[in-house]
């Protein structure tokens, strides 16, 4: 599938930005930039990374073509040297990533780029789109799937979704954050991923009858007949009628792998247990109910509780466009710029909001885990050239309320550095795995969370502290800046 051009995918003071640094050259430094959130989303106790693969195709790709190049001269507002540097321009600098899956907290760096800062300005505006998306959906995702209690979630929101894009790149962050499928046959060919689906009301209605529009369904896909009941009267019509065609099925000896109904409407607690008793009864113990209907977590956690007998749930509109939560908030910082020797200068933001103040320099992301337990314990901010050793005690403290400390014992902890190479001068150094080997790391990755971590409401919060070097050069920025002149 050829891949689009987003390289204009921006906002315009990007590069009128890029076009001031041009026109000053020597303002052309090597830099670093962070991307990060401030707030877990759906106020979870995390997230889920997800979109890096296209970020890669975006910054793979990106490139000014001459139609690009027309448009801009058109704008009246790019000379003609900067628009012609542009037409040979391509990404020279480094890209470093949380991977696809992983777990992660506010304030950590995401995505880290090193490049001139005309590169690292242009790509800010693509990387927050891509990454802010996918992240979204699959945290949505795994609440979902959270409270399904090991249910399977299938996707199935395309038609609800906030465009194609949207819906193609939602099902795969859905696929990621712990789907078993999706309705969205593009997504399962881009992807390689399970499509999924029944049929629509409009079929039984089609139909002279219900049972003989479910005997037609049966003929032609008897391997996974999920018949749809509450087109007329789930309990007096459309179960008897699917029990009707089951049987028929198993006397004629076609193999019941995989079927069972669907409920899309209605008392969904109330329906299931009455259809489970009607199902069981007529010898069909094993048949599946599953259910639809605008379900979201906390739906169908509420349905958990009420012992309701749905045992594979579809979700589309609140999931797709994560309906209570739609924005996930992620943000494009400047974090350090090189100086002559080659050393990266500290910068940070202030702000009258303390939360959005920065965490300057060079930095990367270390993961403590709980030994005997495997669960993770904080995450750590260091600058990049710190080392620890696992054999040492480990001080942590809240870097908000420095006074609050926690000692690590040595043996008692383990550590793991989160963020990987994914381009180095340029070149691309990161092999993305598949959507479904993405998928898998990412429920192993779940499993390092603590369930007071996971609970949909109120979880706890993964403590995200900073190295005593970093802190203490962010205080001492803050006090250079704070000063009075």
């Amino acid at each position: 599938m050829k891949t689009r051009n987003l390289t204009l995918m921006t906002d315009l003071y990007e590069l009128t930005m890029m076009q001031g640094y041009f026109k000053n050259m020597d303002r052309n430094e090597t830099v670093i930039f962070d991307a990060f959130y401030r707030n877990n989303p759906m106020e979870s106790g995390y997230a889920i990374c997800a979109g890096l693969a296209q970020v890669i195709e975006y910054v793979e790709n990106l490139h000014f073509d001459n139609d690009e190049i027309t448009y801009l001269k058109g704008l009246g507002i790019f000379e003609d040297d900067f628009l012609e540097y542009l037409q040979n321009f391509k990404f020279s600098g480094s890209i470093y990533a949380i991977p696809e899956g992983s777990i992660m907290f506010p304030r950590e760096p995401m995505i880290k780029v090193i490049a001139p800062i005309m590169e690292a300005q242009l790509i800010e505006t693509a990387i927050l789109n891509i990454i802010n998306h996918q992240s979204l959906i699959a945290t949505k995702t795994s609440r979902v799937c959270y409270a399904a209690r090991g249910d399977g979630i299938m996707e199935f929101g395309l038609r609800r979704a906030q465009g194609p894009d949207a819906g193609i790149y939602g099902a795969r962050a859905a696929m990621i954050g712990g789907c078993i499928g999706t309705s969205n046959v593009l997504a399962g060919q881009m992807f390689d991923v399970p499509v999924k689906g029944t049929h629509a009301h409009s079929w039984i209605m089609s139909f002279p009858d219900e049972y003989t529009a479910f005997k037609v369904y049966a003929d032609m896909y008897p391997g996974a007949c999920i018949l749809l009941v509450d087109t007329y009267d789930t309990l007096k019509s459309g179960v008897p009628n699917a029990i009707r065609v089951f049987t028929e099925m198993r006397e004629a000896g076609i193999p019941l792998t995989f079927y069972g109904i669907r409920l899309d409407s209605g008392d969904l607690a109330y329906l299931s247990k009455k259809a489970r008793k009607m199902l069981d009864e007529a010898g069909f113990p094993d048949a599946v109910i599953s259910a639809s209907n605008d379900l979201d977590e906390y739906l169908i956690d509420s349905l958990k509780a009420q012992g309701c007998k749905v045992t594979s749930w579809g979700v589309g509109t609140h999931m797709i466009t994560s309906k209570n939560w739609p924005s996930f908030g992620g943000v494009y910082k400047l974090a350090a710029i090189m100086d002559e020797n080659g050393n990266f200068i500290p910068k940070i933001k202030l702000s009258e909001n303390s939360e959005k103040i920065t965490n300057p320099g060079n930095k990367v992301i270390h993961r403590i885990y709980e030994k005997e337990s495997g669960k993770i314990k904080a995450d750590l901010i260091a600058l990049e050239d710190e080392v620890f050793d696992e054999n040492e005690p480990l001080l942590l403290f809240d870097p908000l309320e420095p006074w609050k400390k926690t000692l690590l014992e040595p043996g008692t902890y383990t550590m793991r550095e989160l963020m990987v190479p994914v381009f180095l001068d340029g070149k691309c150094v990161y092999t993305s795995p598949s959507v479904m080997e993405i998928r898998e790391y990412c429920q192993k990755e779940l499993d390092t969370l603590w369930d007071e971590t996971r609970r949909l409401v109120n979880p706890h919060q993964v403590y995200v502290d900073l190295s005593s070097k970093l802190y203490h050069i962010k205080i001492q920025l803050l006090d250079q800046m704070g000063q009075v002149h």
